[in-house]
């Protein structure tokens, strides 16, 4: 369950970066806001962090075989 919303909180926050980076992107040179490519970046970090930590629980999931089995 853990890992659905690591998923979810990544895939969202990758989204609203998308959207600010194309809003900032998208508006004439005078009317670019600062504030967009800040919240943009902010965004990407927090997508990638999630996605860090939804990746990292799949890592090394197998069974060690013990010598006595």
């Amino acid at each position: 369950m853990k890992d659905a919303i690591y998923v979810i909180l990544a895939l969202v926050s990758a989204g609203i970066a998308a959207y600010y980076m194309y809003g900032y992107v998208g508006t004439p040179t005078r009317e670019q806001r600062m504030s967009d490519l800040i919240i943009s970046v902010i965004c990407i970090l927090i997508a990638i962090v999630f996605g860090g930590l939804f990746l990292a629980g799949r890592v090394n999931k197998e069974e060690e075989i013990h010598i006595t089995k």
